[in-house]
């Protein structure tokens, strides 16, 4: 991997990889530059792609005090070293960040926006004080806790099978990164319905989700490309459990930064 300095001073570790247009990829809730390595790798033969981790996870660093600014600052910088421009592959709450992003005038030639968590038709907006409790969790050595919660209240996952999961050799990464369950819990209340700014956004964009995702996830995606102005809706084979499904994925962001009539104008397409 390697690294750049974002404005606060903060280290990004990226991995940028293959040549041509440019497309960045920002992940969601507890994710790094790994989770959408399938997809990138398909992309790569004849795109730029460069995947980082976001602060406070992976190999980044993190500094305070958190502020949504920063992580388009991070955004920015990332954009830069791919080239000073390119297309922006946000999944789930990156999605959020992507779309503020560009409507911060950010270089995002297109947008491709999978399962972004946004609360429009039967999604539930998220608790507004939730980034405050999780704060206070870690502050009281709670980590733990903290996931937990984020995973009840921010994610929607039942109480009973956290609680399973905790017990699980897949809960203390989890756990190491704790810190940054706050920071998308910021992005996915504060930014949980689009602002004028961001449904202003003029690029050409996507919004993708997988036949078989969360209740609630496709009727935001429909909703929120209805109100974007240059977007479409696609629904993808598979997608279990808010999943990507890379080589359909990959498929639907080709056609998008090709122009194809069928991303361009379709709002809804099963």
């Amino acid at each position: 991997m390697q690294t750049l300095t974002s404005a606060d001073g903060t280290t990004i570790a990226y991995v940028h990889a293959g040549a041509g247009p440019a497309v960045v990829v920002a992940t969601g809730a507890f994710n790094d530059h790994t989770t959408c390595a399938d997809l990138a790798a398909l992309l790569e033969s004849d795109h730029t792609v460069v995947t980082y981790d976001r602060r406070a996870r992976g190999r980044s660093g993190d500094t305070t005090p958190y502020a949504i600014e920063r992580e388009i600052e991070d955004l920015a910088a990332v954009i830069d070293v791919a080239g000073g421009s390119a297309a922006v592959f946000g999944f789930s709450s990156g999605g959020n960040l992507a779309l503020a992003a560009a409507a911060a005038g950010l270089p995002v030639t297109h947008l491709a926006l999978y399962e972004a968590p946004f609360a429009l038709g039967t999604l539930p907006a998220r608790p507004a004080d939730l980034p405050q409790r999780l704060t206070a969790l870690i502050a009281d050595g709670r980590p733990g806790d903290a996931v937990a919660l984020f995973q009840t209240e921010g994610v929607g996952i039942p109480a009973p099978l956290v609680e399973q999961f905790r017990s699980s050799p897949g809960w203390a990464p989890l756990v190491a990164i704790a810190q940054s369950t706050v920071y998308d819990a910021t992005i996915t209340s504060v930014l949980g319905v689009p602002t004028p700014a961001m449904r202003a956004v003029d690029v050409p964009t996507v919004v993708i989700t997988g036949a078989q995702t969360w209740p609630g996830l496709p009727e935001s995606a429909a909703a929120l490309a209805g109100l974007l102005p240059r977007a479409s809706h696609v629904v993808v084979p598979g997608g279990a459990d808010h999943g990507i499904p890379a080589e359909a994925t990959a498929a639907v962001v080709r056609d998008l930064l090709a122009g194809s009539p069928a991303v361009r104008d379709v709002h809804h397409q099963a």
